[in-house]
């Protein structure tokens, strides 16, 4: 996995798009501070770039870096959802700008998944992580659902967990304000 990961690396780097493993489930990403790159992204599923992408962190301690003002209670409902948690903060920053959605909103998710995770630590920056598909068709629950399109529009297809027949979900999401008022989009 190391190497493999020194390899993801050197890709985002340069601006390329990866599908990669997640802790939910395969997913297209990229630096998330790169808008040449998330604009490849929203190419590449046919997304209207009005529909906001999440991203990944490997530490709660570095949401601090992209977002304005972390209330408490965010950190509380990551250590309390029991299943992946995207929570979506108002006043993101050091982000792309094509990548944030109304008054700056970003969804981002702490990944304890292993090579997402370990991935996210050692890029230090957070990597886009949107479902593996086209925009309107169903999110690949494995590696196998994931159309060829998909896989030949991208610059690298990482191989760990390939063979994992695991189906996993999508993740929990909760619009949290800065008042710390919060609401559950999907449970």
């Amino acid at each position: 996995m190391d190497e493999e990961i020194k390899k993801v690396i050197e890709i985002l780097r340069k601006g390329g798009i990866i599908l990669y493993p997640t802790d939910t489930i395969w997913g297209l990403g990229c630096d998330a501070t790169n808008k040449d790159a998330v604009q490849k992204i929203y190419q590449i599923k046919k997304r209207a770039e009005n529909k906001a992408m999440l991203v990944l962190l490997g530490e709660r301690e570095d949401l601090s870096k992209y977002v304005s003002e972390v209330p408490d209670v965010a950190y509380s409902l990551i250590e309390l959802n029991n299943k992946p948690t995207t929570i979506i903060y108002d006043d993101a920053y050091n982000l792309a700008p094509n990548l944030l959605g109304d008054n700056n909103s970003v969804g981002i998710r702490i990944t304890n998944e292993k090579f997402s995770k370990t991935l996210c630590q050692r890029f230090h920056k957070p990597i886009v992580s949107t479902s593996a598909n086209v925009s309107g068709e169903p999110s690949p629950a494995t590696f196998n659902e994931i159309s060829d399109y998909i896989k030949e529009s991208v610059d690298y297809i990482v191989k760990y967990r390939q063979d994992d027949k695991t189906k996993n979900s999508a993740s929990c999401i909760i619009k949290l304000s800065n008042d710390c008022t919060f609401k559950i989009l999907r449970p």
